[in-house]
């Protein structure tokens, strides 16, 4: 049975040995020196005892009846890492010491021991563990400040990434709005000097077609006046992409809008073998709009997505709203845009279309940030392309 003796260091040591007077004799020494005293006749009983005490130290015979002193050695060291072991022996060979040491033993003891000796050796064990502990516990605060200092530099960079990412999405905006100034001083220049000669081109070729009897003549006058209808169509666009018109607001109904715009391109997308499909999550209130424009900026996407799509795809057209915005996203299955050409699609007369003009997707962003809204192209790859509107609803 255990015996719990004496007081002092708050320290407990185990003796295990199945001599009584060996027991007896190292409780006395140690309870004088002020440690706690623990004791076990053999093997298995001082296992028990470790496990329900965790002694400091354990004082271990080498030879003892049923559970060897080296077998007890190996089970503490591996199921009780934190507690100490040293062996008391009486056959004091070299090849027993390496025997024990690589066991785990911290020192082994030859019997019969001295007083002094023995509690020099426990001492030192003691001072050594006191060191190797706290050496094991500055080691496991060491790895979870690494830890803690590799996730605060993981936070820092995504931070850093995140406040990268704003500027760059700030310097475009700055890049963009620059870019619709100088569009509109230069469109309305243009405007005027080339619809002049362009009115008298047109005054000119009617009175000439008025005048003319061949057949063919009067064709070419007709593809002259077509053209020149062609060339005022650019002109108004490019003013509307660089100027906001005249606008009426009301409250606008952008699922009503999509609606229409859905239905009014219906025969485009029957044609070309494109699947529709809406989802509207949540139906966001009216907002107040000018419905021209905000049917400006779904027509002139879904003409976008029905040119990338002439050979069949799916068109899809969602809608959402939080707290704050109006979420839209439209959606093309076509082959995507190229990554190089991705900060460039906003630009005016930027384009990939042989007929193209290059004003449409320009003329949508000037229209979504007359409402403080944003527009971005937040997928593009080979299985198509999403561009994300967000517009603010009433009174945000």
């Amino acid at each position: 049975m255990a015996r719990p003796e004496g007081n002092g260091k708050n320290q407990t040591i185990l003796i295990v040995d199945d001599e009584e007077v060996i027991l007896d004799l190292t409780s006395i020494i140690l309870r004088s020196r002020g440690y706690q005293v623990l004791t076990a006749s053999n093997g298995i009983e001082g296992l028990k005892i470790v496990e329900a005490s965790n002694p400091e130290l354990v004082l271990l015979d080498y030879m003892m009846p049923g559970m060897d002193g080296l077998t007890a050695l190996k089970e503490i060291r591996h199921r009780f890492p934190e507690t100490y072991v040293i062996m008391f022996t009486g056959k004091g060979s070299e090849e027993i010491a390496v025997e024990l040491m690589k066991a785990g033993a911290s020192d082994y003891i030859l019997k019969p021991f001295n007083n002094q000796n023995l509690i020099e050796r426990i001492e030192s064990v003691l001072r050594v563990r006191a060191v190797e502990l706290k050496n094991k516990e500055l080691m496991l605060e060491r790895e979870r400040l690494l830890r803690e200092i590799e996730s605060w530099n993981r936070e820092l960079e995504a931070r850093v990434e995140e406040k990268t990412e704003e500027l760059r999405k700030a310097q475009a905006e700055i890049i963009q709005r620059e870019k619709l100034a100088a569009l509109g001083h230069l469109a309305a220049g243009m405007t005027h000097e080339i619809r002049n000669p362009l009115n008298s081109i047109a005054l000119f070729t009617q009175l000439l077609q008025s005048g003319l009897n061949d057949p063919e003549k009067q064709e070419y006058t007709e593809k002259i006046l077509k053209e020149i209808d062609r060339v005022d169509t650019i002109l108004r666009k490019l003013l509307d992409v660089a100027k906001r018109p005249k606008f009426e607001i009301s409250d606008v109904s952008v699922a009503a809008v999509i609606d229409g715009a859905v239905e009014f391109f219906r025969s485009q997308t029957d044609t070309h073998r494109i699947v529709v499909e809406k989802e509207f999550r949540k139906v966001p209130p009216a907002i107040p709009a000018d419905a021209n424009e905000i049917e400006q900026i779904f027509t002139n996407l879904i003409v976008n997505s029905i040119h990338e799509m002439k050979g069949g795809g799916t068109l899809r057209i969602e809608l959402d709203h939080d707290d704050r915005d109006v979420i839209a996203r439209v959606t093309d299955t076509g082959k995507g845009i190229p990554k190089e050409n991705l900060a460039k699609v906003f630009d005016p007369f930027f384009t990939t279309k042989a007929s193209g003009t290059g004003l449409g997707l320009a003329l949508v962003l000037r229209i979504v940030k007359s409402y403080n809204g944003r527009i971005e192209v937040e997928k593009s790859d080979a299985t198509g392309t999403t561009f994300c509107i967000r517009l603010p609803l009433a009174g945000r």
